[in-house]
């Protein structure tokens, strides 16, 4: 690896190109690096985890209305919806559009956390779609999957967003660029283009995630792919982009970042070294934000330990500054302890989160969110009992640069009624690589049969996983089979009378 040095030029300056950073990421997409077998096999693992997710959220309204637009953009050799028979094809961008969101939906799929927030799976849904009509083989998307997490993963580590309140996705945008430079075999002049232009146009701020959460967060992902696309063509047919647009007088470091006295260091592979970030990210077992995976195994212990929930009279959580001031009670959120928000407002209220997991020994994807579930008496009491606190501790391990000690938990301390006090820590998640229960290709499986149980027959499972675990010798015929078919009884329809498309 190497450490690139980024940050603003006068335009007198006149940087050159091999010293911008959208350069050097277009050089390691364009390289001829050889692919590692666990990074393959890794792929193959977040290919099966996002086709999980994505039929089990195929019903919610954010998820049908994606689709039903991308329904009004039939292209005869285009690119499959998740859940449709494959032969019904759309354009790319819009099915990149309808299976991101249906991917992101439930926040149930892969993260990475280092000095800002990631979901490198998002990539794929806008990756796979233009694989598919394009006629890529299976090696080629393998090859655009590892581009696009290498290159989301090094950002996320090298410049962190969220202090200055902007969203995500910007990363996304020119990771996904990337990745389809590496997938085309596209020129690295094209691919510098493409991820300037992706990442111009998706700077957006992080309010898509304050306050009352609406179903944004999930189109927001859908979205940036969408625009990555449409910018990579462009770019094919010979367009430029604003540049450089890290670096530049007026660039997204100089106004929109920490300014032109700041020096970000981004680690990227040196070119034609194998890429091999994906394998640094992990999965989720609970359906709901990343930070909360760790709390939500710890509660379910403590569930079995605390017989009477009625004689605890506070809970404090003690754990990272991000945790703190995203899901906890360190964002100053109300909605966050209010038992009439959303499903995304609940999903990033760690408060909440906690109390249910206590209560019930569990978490469910479905049962946990249910109106009447967060309105539950007893469930309100425990709730606002709940408190978190930043503990520098927590802080410097969430942040410990070696990936093996990095740390996503925290220390939960029950004081009692009777003043007697519980008190327990976990440093990751049971699913994470260094938990109790790392996810493996068979949880993976197992994931997908449960999430998918009932809504697909036992025939087109078998299909599906076959399929995709013979990945790397597929052949461009084969990636349309990428995809799975719900059972028709089971497809709803918004029944909106009027839209535009």
């Amino acid at each position: 690896m190497r450490n690139i040095s980024v940050k603003v030029h006068p335009s007198k300056a006149s940087l050159k190109k091999k010293d911008q950073l959208a350069w050097k990421i277009a050089e390691i997409a364009s390289d001829n690096a050889k692919i590692d077998n666990d990074a393959v096999e890794m792929a193959i693992n977040r290919i099966i985890d996002n086709a999980s997710v994505a039929i089990a959220s195929f019903n919610r309204k954010p998820v049908i209305s994606a689709r039903e637009m991308a329904l009004a953009h039939p292209r005869k050799n285009g690119a499959t919806v998740f859940g449709l028979n494959s032969k019904i094809k759309v354009d790319c961008e819009w099915a990149a559009w309808a299976n991101g969101t249906a991917v992101r939906e439930l926040d149930f799929h892969d993260t990475f956390l280092a000095a800002d927030y990631s979901h490198p799976g998002d990539n794929i849904p806008p990756i796979l779609a233009v694989a598919q009509q394009t006629q890529s083989k299976g090696i080629d998307l393998i090859r655009g999957i590892l581009t696009g997490y290498e290159v989301q993963v090094n950002l996320v580590k090298g410049i962190c967003l969220h202090e200055h309140k902007i969203d995500h996705i910007a990363h996304l945008g020119p990771s996904v660029a990337a990745g389809l430079g590496s997938l085309l075999r596209l020129k690295t002049d094209t691919i510098y283009q493409s991820v300037q232009q992706a990442l111009h146009t998706n700077i957006s701020t992080r309010q898509s995630r304050k306050g009352e959460i609406s179903s944004w967060k999930a189109f927001a992902p859908a979205h940036a792919g969408k625009l990555a696309i449409e910018a990579v063509d462009r770019c094919m047919r010979g367009e430029g982009a604003p540049s450089p647009i890290y670096e530049g007088e007026d660039s997204v470091i100089a106004y929109v970042l920490s300014g032109p006295k700041k020096k970000y260091i981004v680690p990227l592979p040196k070119i034609n070294e194998t890429k091999k970030a994906i394998l640094e990210t992990y999965t989720k077992e609970h359906s709901a934000e990343y930070q909360s995976q760790a709390l939500i195994d710890l509660a379910r212990g403590l569930n079995k330990k605390i017989k009477n929930l009625s004689n605890i009279s506070k809970i404090i959580i003690e754990t990272s500054h991000h945790t703190h001031y995203v899901i906890g009670t360190g964002a100053n959120d109300p909605q966050k302890m209010d038992p009439y928000a959303s499903r995304e407002t609940l999903d990033h209220s760690i408060m909440y989160i906690f109390a249910v997991a206590l209560e019930d020994g569990f978490w469910h994807h479905i049962k946990s969110y249910t109106p009447l579930r967060a309105r539950r008496k007893s469930t309100i009491k425990l709730w606002r009992k709940i408190s978190t606190r930043e503990d520098k501790k927590w802080t410097k391990k969430y942040h410990d640069p070696n990936p093996k000690n990095k740390c996503f938990g925290g220390r939960v301390i029950v004081k009692m009624n009777d003043g007697s006090i519980i008190s327990e820590e976990i440093n990751v998640a049971d699913a994470h690589p260094s938990g109790k229960r790392p996810f493996r290709r068979e949880q993976y499986v197992e994931k997908f049969k449960s999430l998918t149980e009932g809504l697909i027959t036992a025939k087109e499972t078998k299909r599906f996983l076959n399929l995709v675990q013979n990945l790397r010798s597929l052949k461009s015929t084969d990636l349309k089979g990428l995809n799975i078919e719900i059972r028709s009884k089971f497809r709803k329809f918004n029944n909106i009378k009027s839209s535009i498309f």
